[in-house]
Formats: structure tokens, sequence, C-alpha cells
């Protein structure tokens, strides 16, 4: 898959089928809109292209969020590759392109991708205070020569897939529903860093996963996780929180995950934890005895749900 950050530098044999959005996460709505696009894309020899930006638009016009992120640009592109995207532009946002007319940036598509479908959400709009809705596309493609596909929104239990709805799932710690919406269980990764080290002297060695603060997780808790690094993969323990039990109580949420069948030394390096289950939330213990023993029924418990 071609991955550029501008049009100039895409090379396209053939006309190509495009959608654009932020498609952060990837959810499952995002991926019937893809597939539907890329099957035909490919029955008519032509190329899927993706047309996403970075920043995420909202957080440019609605200000700088904590924990918003569903997924890194390199998650993204990954996801979209497997969906059998052959182009995807990670095209950069600020208040000039949010300026851009409707008109302007069709005429850009044009020129550069000799645009032959675009396709879109029905409530999908561009351009300069959303201009370029539906109903507008659809003039403009008779005009410029492409036509306009809209895809039905996918719907579990009875509601609209959002990444808005995946973002409320997580705040909620709710990560089995969040795997629905995603198809696949919502994935954190980060570097391994030095923490306190309090789990290796207990015995039970935990590493500390350093995300952004941009990048969403689950709510405070500990939860049942798959975790893999450098082609290993195996059942994790994975608490998101302060430590209460310790006097020196962290001043925000830290992600600790004890590896169940892993050993050695992982700091400096890239580490993947998948959430499956939440076991319950962060309590503070009388004393080490009574954490160790949650410990060990967390540890069961994960077992059991991975198995």
């Amino acid at each position: 898959m071609q991955h550029v950050t501008a049009f100039e530098d895409l090379r396209l044999d053939h006309p190509a089928y495009l959608t654009i959005g932020a498609f952060d996460g990837v959810h499952r709505g995002h991926q019937a809109l893809i597939g539907a696009m890329v099957t035909e894309a490919h029955g008519a020899g032509c190329p899927a292209v993706v047309l996403t930006f970075l920043p995420h638009p909202s957080v440019v016009l609605r200000g700088r969020r904590l924990s918003f992120y569903l997924s890194t640009p390199e998650e993204k592109a990954e996801y979209l590759s497997a969906l059998g995207v052959d182009a995807l532009v990670t095209h950069p946002f600020n208040t000039d392109v949010a300026a851009i007319q409707a008109g302007d940036f069709l005429e850009r598509l044009v020129a550069y991708t000799r645009l032959r479908v675009l396709w879109c959400g029905k409530d999908f709009a561009l351009g300069h205070n959303r201009e370029g809705n539906v109903e507008y596309l659809s003039g403009a493609g008779a005009r410029l020569g492409f036509e306009v596909r809209v895809q039905t929104p996918v719907l579990i239990d009875g509601e609209i897939i959002s990444s808005t709805r995946i973002r409320q799932t997580l705040r909620d710690g709710a990560v089995e529903q969040a795997a629905r919406y995603l198809g696949r269980p919502f994935r954190v990764t980060g570097e391994v860093v030095e923490g306190a080290k309090r789990g290796r002297q207990l015995g039970i060695p935990t590493a500390n996963v350093a995300v952004g603060d941009e990048r969403a997780t689950p709510a405070v808790g500990v939860y049942a996780c798959r975790a893999s690094h450098a082609g290993w993969r195996g059942p994790a323990v994975v608490n998101i929180g302060f430590r209460p039990t310790f006097e020196a109580v962290e001043p925000h949420p830290v992600i600790e995950a004890h590896l169940l069948d892993f050993s050695g030394d992982l700091y400096g390096q890239r580490l993947s934890l998948d959430f499956f289950h939440r076991l319950r939330p962060e309590m503070k213990f009388s004393g080490i005895d009574a954490l160790l023993a949650q410990i060990k029924q967390d540890i069961a418990q994960a077992r059991t749900l991975l198995a």
C-alpha cells in the first residue's frame, strides 16, 4: 500500500475510487464502507484510495483533547492495508485546510486522482462550514465526472457505530463492547519504561507501558489482555490506575502489564496490549498480603477467560 502525505506524491495508474474521513479506530462501520469500495474498485480494475487527516479535524477545530485517539497513524495504516486499500493519503490538517471551499477541494481531488467514484456515509460533508454534503457532492460529480456512493450505516443493538461511541465505552471500561464495535479487541501500544519496580519486589514483575496523553485508554481498572512483542504473544493482567495501596499515589493513571508467560527485559521496546475483559475496578487494599491475594485471583480469572 502506498502511504503518502500529499496528493502530489500519489502514483496511480488508473482513475481512483476514493473515500474521505478521519477513520479513527477503523471500526466496523468504516470497515463496511471501505470494504465495499475496495471490492467495487478492484472489480473495475481501479485503485481504492483513502484520504484521512492528521491531526484529527475535531482536535484542530475544537481544541486538544486528552484520551482521544483510538488508533495511531501507524495502526490506522495497518488496518486499512489489511482491508485491501491501495493508497492512503494522510493529509496534514490545520485551519488553512479547514477554510478550503468544497468546490476547490474537489477539483484538487479530481486533478490528482482522476476521481471516478467517491464513497461516503449519508452524513458526510467536506469543505469550509461543511458545505460539501451528499447533495452538493452529487451535483459536483455530475459536473466533474465522478459518481457518489452512499454507504448505509452499520448498526449494533439498533445504534450506529461511531468513534465517539467507542470512546465512551472505553471511558466506561466496557472493553468487550468496544471490541464489538471495532470488530477486534481495542489495542494500546507503547514503549516499556522504568517504573518503581514494586511488582518485581513482590514477585509479580510488570511492564510499565507509556502512551501519549492524547491516546484513548480504558477506564481505571484491571483487565485480561493479550500482550504481543516482536512475534511473541501471550496472556497478561493489566492494571490501569493510580496504585492507591502504596503511599506515593501516581498523579496520572499508569498502565502496568504483568505478562503471564514471558520473561525478559523489555525496557525501551514496544509492547502491544489487546483488551479482552474487565476483571474489576482498581481498589485500595489493607496491605501487601491482601493485594497479592487479589492479584493471584486476577491471574487465575484472566487465564480462564483467555483460554
